[in-house]
């Protein structure tokens, strides 16, 4: 593994008009790499994955891919540099195919023949896809809609995914389907992944490192293993009353 992050926040701040969502943020993803950020709802997990990906501009802070400063690139640049988004709510095209959701997850690609092997690759991930390539994505199950939103994001060839909730409104069946192609994803593919996740422990299991959120501040960070086993994350977020995170 390098020792160079291929993705680094340093400072960060972002708001949402008024509100200040994220506190000073910094966070490191290495080449490779399965990090999650928990916290509480409200906490400022997804505003991290929006400031990174363009949707929000930080008002301090750097942000650095491959040692590029991105912060404040328009998202569609960003997306050419290597870092895809699969957003909350999957925010699939509903009135498009399957197969034409994955093409249009290719804008940025021109060989019609990689394309293509990508599409294939995407269906050996998730079969269910490929039975369902000509049917329209706003048809499919929650379940389906979530593989065929990580699949539309991977068509970019991103060397980092920003995932957020990819098990939000799942079956336990199917979140544990999702989480194993995660980890084929990352192993298969060397894709470093950012993950926001409400389901703390999957998380923990799932990933290499976790940052713990406080009100838009870093308040813990280790490795998952260490964290798995700390009193605070043992009684907040993996006991009977796990709080479910935004």
């Amino acid at each position: 593994m390098s020792a160079q992050p291929i993705l680094r926040l340093a400072n960060v701040e972002s708001r949402y008009g008024p509100i200040t969502a994220i506190r000073g943020i910094s966070l490191d993803l290495m080449p490779g790499q399965i990090v999650t950020v928990l916290g509480a709802n409200g906490a400022g997990k997804t505003s991290i994955l929006k400031t990174i990906s363009g949707v929000l501009d930080p008002l301090t802070g750097t942000i650095e891919f491959e040692g590029q400063k991105i912060q404040s690139m328009e998202p569609d640049k960003i997306v050419r540099l290597g870092i895809s988004h699969v957003p909350e709510g999957r925010e699939v095209f509903p009135f498009l195919s399957v197969r034409d959701n994955l093409r249009m997850g290719a804008y940025i690609q021109k060989d019609k023949k990689k394309i293509a092997s990508d599409i294939e690759k995407m269906f050996d991930y998730f079969p269910v896809l490929r039975e369902r390539q000509d049917q329209i994505a706003g048809q499919l199950s929650g379940g389906q809609q979530q593989m065929l939103a990580i699949s539309r994001a991977l068509m970019a060839r991103p060397k980092v995914l920003l995932l957020d909730e990819p098990s939000l409104g799942l079956s336990p069946l199917l979140v544990k389907e999702i989480f194993t192609i995660i980890r084929r994803l990352n192993a298969e593919e060397g894709v470093a992944i950012l993950l926001v996740e409400q389901n703390a422990r999957m998380a923990l299991e799932t990933a290499h490192y976790g940052y713990v959120l406080e009100v838009g501040r870093v308040v813990m960070h280790d490795s998952c293993a260490n964290l798995i086993q700390s009193d605070q994350i043992q009684e907040f977020y993996l006991g009977h009353g796990q709080a479910h995170a935004k």
